[in-house]
């Protein structure tokens, strides 16, 4: 079946996985299969006064609303465009007195929609909301609990003048946002700053390694094709990180999503020797050894949270360094405890303005994600291109301007080239082009060059670190 807008996928079913979405014509890397604005999407809790509620830009100074006092817009166009979603909401925050969690107004928004339009399928939709999966009958004790309190919740809110809903239809939107609701993140990408329902992309299945990918891009989610894709070929995405062994990732996705996976890199095991690598050599270590070394780093791991959650980033430099040095003689390049240490100690030390010591790290980080990541895979593009950053700030030219291009080609397809974070690449791959001829052409030049520009312009700092991943594509509510 396919429905105006989107003629170039199709919904098919698939034994063991329910509805799936297949491709009606052929596609290259970096094409966009389609895109999607959300039925209804809101900012998260903590960001409703930095975050336009209508395009989830990032600004420094929003308009409030001046009836209910709790949404933020750019200004009066995006104030004008959210009126339709927000005329409801605005009048049941002002007689509520305050504004609900986000899982409530978001709830509430899908119910005002359905209340307008009626439950049937939406314009250019292949499913409608009655469709999609809420897997409440697979929720344990406390999921159920949870939705209890949600329902409790959104009935206190909702007025009594809008129309009426049964609990089980309440709860069943509760349970559609649990397990098919998407991240939104800023117009750069970087960071997760709210959540939407997007109901023809909730069809496409997962698959660790899978052929598509979903950037939120200028207000709207695009599915993006990673490799060729014939006519008739299932499109997938994957809704974690690949950064896991097999094991690890059945569990999460069992646990969030409520499936078995059964993708080719799960069944086989595909690259779980190289994330549980350990050193080759004459002198292998035992697998006594290898235990300690792991138990060592998750304790380290855990430290360095809570000393990143202080803001003590001198300290986790400290049990970064203690946690390599144990790690280097016994684990692999690739593994992905490793890895998972070389990552921290970069970000961190870059935005100490340690470079030199970060871009060793980073080198090594990086060298290790691409014999692991899918080589057009948006996370990796996005840590070469933090690691070319760091080369850059450490005046290490060449090794800076290989990666920004390096990463500019992964963007270019994860992304696309009008996504902002790819338009900034392409500024700072032209710059150190630049940059790089003038060093071929003068090594002593250049260096004195750099270091009376570093001097006349304030160093670019790099942002402090972040306790979050980067923004993952389905929003679970932990």
């Amino acid at each position: 079946m396919t429905r105006g807008g989107m003629e170039s996928v199709e919904v098919f079913t698939t034994e063991g996985k329910g509805r799936g979405l297949k491709a009606q014509k052929e596609f290259l890397p970096g094409d966009v299969i389609f895109a999607e604005p959300a039925y209804a999407a809101v900012v998260f809790d903590s960001l409703t006064h930095v975050i336009c509620h209508t395009c989830f830009k990032r600004q420094e100074r929003l308009h409030r609303c001046g009836q209910c006092k709790f949404a933020y817009y750019c200004d009066r166009t995006c104030q004008r465009d959210a009126w339709l979603n927000h005329k409801n909401e605005c009048s049941a925050i002002k007689k509520h007195g305050k504004a609900p969690t986000e899982n409530i107004r978001l709830a509430a928004r899908i119910l005002w929609r359905i209340e307008r339009e009626g439950g049937g399928l939406p314009e250019n939709c292949l499913v409608s909301i009655d469709d999609l999966q809420n897997h409440v009958e697979s929720f344990d004790e406390e999921e159920k609990k949870d939705l209890r309190v949600d329902v409790e919740s959104f009935l206190e809110f909702w007025p009594a003048q809008s129309q009426q809903f049964g609990m089980q239809y309440i709860s069943h939107i509760f349970g559609v946002i649990n397990c098919n609701a998407f991240t939104l993140s800023d117009q750069r990408g970087l960071q997760a700053v709210g959540v939407g329902i997007f109901p023809n992309l909730c069809q496409a299945n997962h698959d660790c390694w899978p052929n598509c990918t979903v950037i939120f891009n200028n207000g709207k989610i695009e599915l993006r094709a990673l490799s060729k894709i014939s006519p008739g070929d299932e499109l997938t995405v994957s809704y974690v990180d690949f950064l896991n062994v097999s094991e690890e990732r059945r569990k999460q996705l069992k646990k969030q999503y409520y499936f078995d996976c059964t993708c080719e890199h799960c069944k086989k095991k595909i690259k779980d020797d190289l994330m549980l690598a350990v050193k080759e050599g004459d002198k292998k270590p035992s697998a006594e050894t290898v235990k300690e070394v792991i138990q060592f780093s998750k304790d380290t791991l855990e430290k360095i949270n809570k000393a990143r959650l202080e803001g003590t980033y001198h300290e986790v430099v400290k049990l970064c360094r203690e946690c390599l040095k144990k790690q280097e003689p016994v684990l692999g390049d690739t593994n992905i405890y490793l890895l998972r240490i070389l990552s921290i100690a970069s970000e961190v030390l870059s935005y100490l303005q340690m470079f030199e010591e970060a871009a060793e790290y980073a080198k090594r980080m990086v060298d290790g994600y691409m014999k692991i990541y899918h080589p057009n895979n948006a996370q990796l593009g996005m840590a070469v291109m933090r690691a070319g950053v760091t080369h850059w700030h450490a005046g290490l030219i060449e090794a800076g301007h290989s990666m920004i291009c390096k990463a500019y080609a992964i963007l270019l397809i994860t992304h696309g080239p009008s996504h902002p974070i790819t338009k900034d690449l392409e500024v700072m791959r032209v710059q150190t082009e630049m940059e790089l001829r003038m060093f071929q052409q003068n090594e002593f030049m250049y260096y004195k060059m750099r270091e009376a520009a570093l001097k006349n312009q304030k160093i670019q700092v790099m942002p402090e670190p972040s306790n979050e991943a980067p923004p993952s594509l389905f929003h679970k509510k932990e």
